[in-house]
């Protein structure tokens, strides 16, 4: 019997220490390499009944995918895309929530050649418009849900790019039923010629301080992503992934699809409307899913959504990334479950950069160490390294290949010259690095405090902060100070049983000093907050991320 866990060494080259942890990673590819058909079809012919998706839909509906089922499934809808007039290079926007549509379509689009630029059903017409023109966007596919299809009809008022529309689960005037019109066509498929390095994939950036940028993938990005599911998430061909992101994000493909298959696993898919902790949680430990990924706010409400062990009997590893963890999230979880949390740093931009790999030991707080497939430093604003304990950005230094980095911002030459500039790909976050090669994470380029010659990070402070029982959300931002340059200014929103508290002036007051008083215990007296004020939401991207220059 062929063992799936050697399957994924023909396609990089690996070096381990004597811990065995990794050393060296190195994606080795022939130059037509194409996921769909390397990948999912090779394993279809080699393991053809091993289970390849668990998908359960919001009514509890169970649908169970092999390997030979994804590759025949997407094979039929790549020649509906063709038959409709779908071609190599082609745009097409993909908005299919965690259906298990996406999973088929993700792979019909490579094998066509075309472009998928995933999106969120939580757009309105006026984010499609600015997506269709910034993309020259030719094809859509859309779930009904969140009335997604009319957002779109009316974004088409102002655009007349589109040549055919698609809708699953039902059909709808104007539209193509996807669900019916595939079952037409035949289950095997030729193989379209494709170069590595053709662009396969883009994603319009989260726009935390403006438009949202189109980031654009070659070929070669998904195999990067080996690294992520091998020696972040641990996966194995035995094992059944559950990473929670919906396909609207960047983060759906890190652990739903490209690393985990890789790997010959199974990935376990739960398309649900409204997060449920706890509902969320049966079904981990009824479908005994192995390895779990989700942002630090979800390990969060899964504590205060009554956390017990006996739901996790199943799960061997817990990943995380998307935000900074705080200690106290990591202790909790590892007290209430006995589990470790690994953390992770990546960017739309690039596949697993920083992290917590398989035989490191994490240190809470931290990011974890760079990982071997890119040259990562840490540099000041004239590009020199900069000393082991001191703040500055961190950037990858470019090689003539750079797997799992992206191509371009497509149609923002200046933005890509900007970011891409003399052999560095400059990600705008800060960090500095501990005696033991550990990153710590500080902030945005942008959001860096400078206060009277010290350079304070917003992180730290926000996770201090968060530990009080008066904090739901914070954001801390740099305030204008005449003498000291910028002052530490914490924007909170407070807890419920606060909101009432702080209408009383005094209470107010003596809750600010509290607070104060609290972070300067915690830290470095020079970063405490010397602004605070209470907000009753703040403002966010559509992904969650805060935007901090609109809090300022």
């Amino acid at each position: 019997m062929y063992d799936l866990n050697k399957f994924n060494e023909q396609f990089v080259v690996e070096s381990y220490d004597e811990q065995g942890v990794l050393t060296e990673f190195s994606p080795n590819l022939k130059d037509n390499f194409n996921f769909a058909y390397d990948v999912v079809d090779e394993i279809a012919k080699i393991a053809p009944d091993k289970q390849a998706l668990i998908w359960i839909g919001n009514d509890g509906e169970e649908k169970f995918f092999t390997y030979k089922d994804l590759s025949e499934k997407s094979n039929q809808i790549a020649h509906m895309f063709l038959e409709h007039g779908v071609k190599k290079g082609d745009m097409f926007v993909v908005v299919l929530k965690r259906h298990w549509q996406i999973w088929v379509t993700v792979l019909a689009l490579e094998k066509i050649g075309a472009v998928l630029i995933p999106a969120t059903n939580q757009l309105q017409p006026k984010d499609y418009v600015y997506r269709f023109k910034s993309g020259n966007v030719k094809y859509v596919v859309a779930t009904p849900d969140n009335n997604t299809p009319q957002h779109m009809e009316d974004a088409l008022k102002e655009y007349d790019g589109i040549k055919e529309k698609f809708v699953v689960k039902g059909a709808r005037d104007g539209w193509i039923d996807f669900d019916t019109e595939f079952e037409k066509y035949p289950k095997d498929f030729e193989r379209i010629e494709n170069k590595t390095s053709d662009v396969s994939l883009a994603f319009f950036s989260s726009g935390t301080t403006g438009y949202p940028k189109l980031v654009t993938h070659s070929h070669d990005y998904s195999v990067a992503h080996l690294l992520t599911a091998k020696h972040w998430h641990n996966a194995k061909s035995h094992s059944i992934h559950l990473t929670i992101s919906e396909s609207g994000w960047g983060k759906f493909f890190w652990g739903k699809i490209f690393g985990e298959f890789l790997m010959g696993s199974t990935v376990f898919a739960y398309d649900f409307d409204r997060f449920d902790s706890l509902k969320l949680l049966e079904y981990i430990s009824k479908y005994k899913v192995t390895s779990l990924c989700c942002p630090p706010t979800m390990l969060n409400m899964f504590i205060k959504g009554g956390l017990d062990k006996k739901y996790l009997t199943s799960v061997e590893y817990v990943t995380t990334a998307g935000e900074a963890l705080k200690p106290d999230v990591f202790n909790k979880f590892k007290e209430l479950t006995g589990i470790t949390i690994y953390e992770g740093f990546g960017q739309t931009e690039t596949v697993l950069s920083i992290g917590v790999l398989v035989g490191q030991t994490p240190k809470p707080g931290s990011m974890g160490k760079p990982v071997p497939l890119y040259n990562l430093d840490i540099v000041d604003t004239d590009g020199n390294s900069v000393p082991r304990g001191e703040t500055g950005e961190i950037v990858i230094r470019m090689k003539d290949k750079n797997p799992g980095l992206f191509l371009e911002y497509y149609g923002n030459d200046d933005a890509t010259a900007e970011t891409k500039k003399d052999g560095i790909y400059h990600t705008g976050d800060t960090a500095w690095e501990d005696t033991d090669g550990y990153y710590w994470y500080v902030g945005r380029t942008d959001d860096v405090i400078k206060a009277s010659g010290y350079r304070i990070g917003p992180v730290e402070i926000e996770a201090v902060l968060a530990e009080h029982p008066a904090v739901y959300e914070v954001a801390v931002v740099p305030a204008p100070d005449p003498v000291r340059g910028q002052v530490v200014r914490a924007v909170i929103v407070p807890t419920e049983e606060y909101k009432e508290k702080i209408q009383d002036p005094d209470f107010k007051t003596a809750l600010i000093k509290e607070l104060q008083t609290h972070v300067k215990n915690q830290t470095a007296p020079y970063k405490y907050p010397r602004i605070i004020d209470f907000i009753d939401a703040l403002p966010k991207t559509i992904s969650g991320k805060i935007q901090r220059n609109l809090v300022r």
